[in-house]
C-alpha cells in the first residue's frame, strides 16, 4: 500500500504543518475501499491565522517606528564619530602635515585646535539657531559643510589654506552637534529608546577617535594623509543622503521661519558677547597648551583680559534679558538648580581631566618611552572598548539604577587613571601601569555623557533643545581647553624648575608629567566631592513619563 501523495503546489504553508488534515487527502484514502481499508475520518481544516485591519496597521507602525530609530541613532553617532575621527587622525599625522605644508613650529598644532576653537565658541549661537530654523533642516546644513570642509583640507596646498578650511570645519560641527541633541529629543519621548540615543551619539566620539589613530597612521605611512579628509568626506557625504533621504521630516520640525522670530527668539546680543569672550579665552589657552611662556605677552595678557570682562557682561546681560523677560541664552536663574550647577561643573572639570590624561600619557610613550606616534596609538586603544563600553551601559542601565551613583562609580574608576600615571616608572612595561590608566581614562566622561545630556536637557523647555545642547557641548569644550592649558602651565613649571641641566632631556621632562598627573589626580578628586554632594538623591533619570 502506498501513502496518500498530495502535489506541494496546491498546499498552503498551514496545510503543509498539519498534512495528512486536509480535504485531498481525505478523498485519495477513500480511493482505496477497494482494499478494504476503512476511510479515514473527515477533520476540519487547520485554522488560518489572519491579522485584522487594525492589528496589521500597528505591526506596520512598529516595524516603521523601529526603522525610525535605527536611523536617527546611526544619523547622530556616525556624525559625531567622523567629527571624533578627524580629531584621532591628526593626532598621528600632524608631523606629516608639518613637512608637506612647511608649517612653522609655532603654528604646528592649530589644524587641530583652531577647530575646537571655533567650534567651541558658536555651539551656543548654533543651538538658538537649531531650535528656530529646526533640527533637521540645521542638522542637514551642518552635515553638507563638513562634507566640503574635510573635502577641501585634502585638497590645501598651504598651511593657511588647511587652518582657514578647519576653522570652518568647527563651524560645521557645531551645527552638526547641537542639532543632533535636539533631533534625539524630539525623536525619542523620555525612556529606553532616548537613553540609547544619548548613549550612541556619545559611543561615537571614542570609536571615531580610535578609528582616527589607527586608520590615520596607517594612511599617513602608505597614501598620503590627505586620505584621512577624503575618507571623511566620503562617509559625510553618506550620511547626508542618508539624512535627506530616511531621516523622518516630522523630527526637529518647526513653525515657519520668519524674521520676526529669528529676531525675537535668538538671543543675538548675548550669543555674540559669550562667543566672542570664548574665542578669545580659546586661542589665549590654546597657544599656551603649546607654548607656557606666552601667557607673559602683552597681546595675550590684554586677550584675556576682554575675555573675562565680556564674561561679566555676559552674566549682566542675561539678568537684564530674564528681568525683561526676553530670550536669554542662559537665564541665571539656571543656576540656582544645585543639581544643573553641579553637572555642569563636573563636566567641565572631567572632560578637562579626559583630555589632559590622554595627551600627556602620549606625551609619555613617545618623549619617555621613545615609542612612534603609531606605537602610542595602539597602546591608547583600549579606552575605545572602555568609552563604548561605558556610554551602553549607562543607555541601559540610567533609567533603572540612581544617576548620582552612576556618575559616582564611573568617577571612582577614572580617578585611578591619573594616580597610575602619576606611579609610573620611565621603563615600566606597558601591562604593569600603562594599560589599566588608559582604560580606565575614559569611564568618567563617557559615563557621564548620557546623564549629564539628559539632566541638561531636562532643565530647558522642549523649544530650546538645541541650546540645552550647547550648553552642554561648550561646556565639555572649555572644559578640555583649560584643562590641557593649565596642565601644560603646571608640568612646562616644573620641567623648568627641575634639577637636570637639560630640559628636553627624559628626567626633566618626567618631573613635569609626574606633576601634571598628580594635578590631574586633583581635578578629579574635586569632581569626585562635587558629585556626592551636588547629585546625591537625585534618583534615577531618562525614565519613561506617563
Amino acid at each position: 500500500m502506498s501513502l496518500p501523495t498530495q502535489p506541494i503546489s496546491h498546499l498552503s504553508t498551514i496545510e503543509l504543518e498539519s498534512y495528512p488534515h486536509n480535504s485531498n487527502n481525505q478523498s485519495v484514502l477513500n480511493n482505496n475501499n477497494d482494499n478494504n481499508i476503512p476511510p479515514a475520518p473527515s477533520l476540519p481544516h487547520a485554522p488560518t491565522t489572519t491579522l485584522s485591519p487594525s492589528a496589521s496597521k500597528a505591526a506596520k507602525a512598529k516595524a516603521k517606528a523601529k526603522a525610525r530609530t535605527v536611523i536617527v541613532i546611526t544619523c547622530v553617532a556616525v556624525i559625531t564619530g567622523v567629527n571624533s575621527f578627524l580629531n584621532g587622525a591628526l593626532v598621528v599625522a600632524t608631523p606629516a602635515i608639518a613637512k608637506d605644508l612647511r608649517l612653522s613650529v609655532g603654528v604646528v598644532l592649530w589644524p587641530v585646535t583652531i577647530q575646537a576653537l571655533t567650534c567651541g565658541c558658536t555651539l551656543l549661537l548654533a543651538g538658538s539657531i537649531a531650535d528656530v530654523v529646526g533640527s533637521r533642516h540645521t542638522y542637514l546644513v551642518g552635515n553638507f559643510l563638513q562634507t566640503l570642509t574635510s573635502l577641501a583640507c585634502g585638497l590645501a596646498k598651504s598651511g593657511v589654506q588647511l587652518i582657514v578650511f578647519r576653522a570652518f570645519a568647527g563651524v560645521a560641527a557645531s551645527l552638526c552637534l547641537t542639532s543632533a541633541v535636539s533631533i534625539i529629543n524630539d525623536a525619542f519621548v523620555p525612556g529606553r529608546g532616548r537613553n540609547l540615543a544619548f548613549a550612541a551619539m556619545g559611543g561615537g566620539q571614542p570609536v571615531g577617535f580610535g578609528l582616527g589613530l589607527t586608520l590615520g597612521g596607517v594612511l599617513t605611512s602608505s597614501i598620503g594623509w590627505e586620505w584621512g579628509f577624503y575618507l571623511s568626506a566620503i562617509i559625510n557625504g553618506l550620511v547626508f543622503a542618508l539624512s535627506m533621504w530616511q531621516l523622518p521630516e516630522g523630527v526637529g520640525k518647526v513653525e515657519s521661519v520668519t524674521l520676526r522670530r529669528l529676531g525675537e527668539e535668538i538671543d543675538w546680543v548675548g550669543a555674540l558677547i559669550i562667543s566672542a569672550a570664548l574665542a578669545m579665552l580659546s586661542y589665549v589657552l590654546a597657544v599656551v597648551s603649546t607654548d607656557s611662556s606666552v601667557i607673559h605677552e602683552p597681546g595675550n595678557i590684554a586677550l584675556l583680559t576682554v575675555a573675562l570682562a565680556l564674561l561679566v557682561a555676559f552674566v549682566s546681560w542675561m539678568h537684564r534679558q530674564e528681568k525683561l523677560r526676553r530670550a536669554a541664552l542662559i537665564p541665571n536663574s539656571l543656576w540656582k538648580d544645585k543639581v544643573f550647577t553641579s553637572i555642569c561643573i563636573n563636566v567641565f572639570l572631567v572632560w578637562g581631566s579626559f583630555n589632559a590624561v590622554e595627551q600627556f600619557g602620549n606625551f609619555f610613550l613617545q618623549n619617555i618611552q621613545e615609542l612612534s606616534a603609531l606605537q602610542a596609538g595602539l597602546r591608547l586603544s583600549p579606552a575605545i572598548v572602555t568609552g563604548v563600553l561605558a556610554n551602553i551601559l549607562v543607555g541601559l542601565l540610567v533609567h533603572r539604577i540612581r544617576a548620582d551613583w552612576i556618575v559616582i562609580f564611573s568617577l571612582v574608576l577614572s580617578w585611578s587613571s591619573p594616580l597610575l600615571m602619576a606611579l609610573i616608572k620611565p621603563k615600566a612595561t606597558y601591562w604593569s601601569f600603562a594599560f589599566a590608566a588608559f582604560l580606565l581614562n575614559p569611564i568618567g566622561a563617557d559615563g557621564l555623557f548620557t546623564v549629564s545630556n539628559l539632566l541638561i536637557t531636562s532643565r530647558f523647555p522642549m523649544k530650546t533643545q538645541g541650546l540645552a545642547g550647547g550648553v552642554f557641548q561648550t561646556t565639555s569644550q572649555i572644559g578640555k581647553s583649560v584643562g590641557l592649558a593649565l596642565t601644560t602651565l603646571v608640568a612646562n613649571d616644573i620641567t623648568a624648575g627641575s634639577s637636570p641641566k637639560d630640559k628636553e632631556a627624559s628626567p626633566a621632562l618626567m618631573q613635569g608629567y609626574r606633576a601634571a598627573f598628580w594635578f590631574l589626580v586633583a581635578i578629579n578628586s574635586t569632581s569626585l566631592c562635587l558629585s556626592v554632594w551636588g547629585l546625591r538623591r537625585i534618583g534615577t533619570v531618562g525614565r519613561k513619563q506617563d
